[in-house]
């Protein structure tokens, strides 16, 4: 599209959004602030150094100011970073979220498959302690036995503590261009695809489905999530666009942040549940449905259904 044409076309939405919104309607504000950034960057791809991707720049960091001001009246910054900016987050990168996703799949589909064609890839992976005890467990006739070991509180901390390093790490080695984003990625997602291969060889893959995913769901989301950050971050480094490429990373930095923290809470969760539920491996199949169907459905609503709710208010507003 020639840029007479893309600023004829929204030339007249792009004045309206000169005006602040009412402080009273934060959604509205959200909705500009998510078409705002989607135009701007539609034109810092086919008109870089143009006169409307500076004037769409600017008009993006005033509604920025706007939405994200302190106002007491909206119920404080913590209660809108959960209601808005995170959502809003994962709206504006759900193109890095995606990629995260395909990358943690595929190497989840290489563990597998690894796994299938090679005996010895599951030891590898999770080591002979683990298998070792695996299979006496499986023998016992309590292949998830594993988890039953220890006092749950010591239980919970140790768990919740790695898994917030590990997703945290994640999200760091976006600096490195993605490298070791794609990295942690690939490596959680190898030992994932070998440790559910190796419980589908010893024929109680549904035992661990009903088990492991209990406090995975909320887990494994969590890790896609941490790369999706670190890939944000490494987009801020190799492609500035427009900004200098220090303020395009401070500002990959700001939203990338937000992605990783926003997550902390989820792998809280997911600790807890780890320690004081799965345990219970004689859990009813509804019981255990229920509780993994609830954190699927938490995920796809906050982090799926939220962000695509306040788009389609950005288009319905534009």
């Amino acid at each position: 599209m020639r840029e007479a044409v893309f600023r004829r076309l929204n030339q007249e939405r792009w004045r309206r959004y000169e005006t602040p919104a009412p402080a009273a309607d934060p959604d509205e504000l959200a909705a500009r602030f998510v078409a705002l950034t989607d135009d701007l960057a539609y034109a810092q791809t086919f008109y870089s150094e143009s006169d409307t991707t500076a004037y769409l720049n600017q008009l993006a960091g005033r509604q920025h100011q706007a939405l994200y001001k302190n106002k007491p009246e909206e119920g404080g910054r913590f209660g809108r970073f959960w209601a808005v900016e995170l959502p809003l987050a994962v709206s504006r990168h759900r193109r890095e979220l995606r990629w995260a996703l395909f990358v943690f799949g595929l190497s989840v589909l290489v563990g597998a498959l690894s796994a299938a064609y090679d005996d010895g890839f599951v030891r590898v992976v999770l080591g002979d302690g683990y298998v070792n005890q695996t299979l006496e467990n499986i023998r016992r006739g309590d292949p998830m036995a594993v988890y039953k070991q220890g006092p749950e509180a010591p239980m919970f901390l140790g768990i919740t503590i790695h898994n917030v390093q590990i997703a945290l790490l994640t999200f760091a080695l976006g600096i490195t261009g993605g490298l070791g984003t794609t990295f942690m990625l690939f490596r959680n997602g190898l030992m994932l695809g070998a440790f559910q291969f190796f419980f589908f060889r010893q024929k109680v893959l549904l035992a661990s489905l009903l088990t492991v995913w209990l406090h995975g769901t909320l887990e494994i989301s969590s890790i896609v999530l941490a790369g999706g950050a670190g890939f944000v971050l490494a987009r801020g480094l190799l492609f500035p666009g427009t900004y200098a490429r220090r303020d395009s990373l401070r500002l990959a930095a700001r939203d990338s942040l937000k992605l990783a923290l926003g997550i902390v809470p989820v792998l809280c969760v997911a600790g807890f549940i780890e320690s004081f539920l799965t345990r219970h491996t004689e859990m009813p199949v509804a019981v255990s449905l229920l509780l993994i169907g609830s954190s699927a459905a938490f995920i796809g609503w906050y982090f799926v259904y939220r962000p695509w709710q306040l788009r389609r208010a950005a288009e319905l507003a534009a």
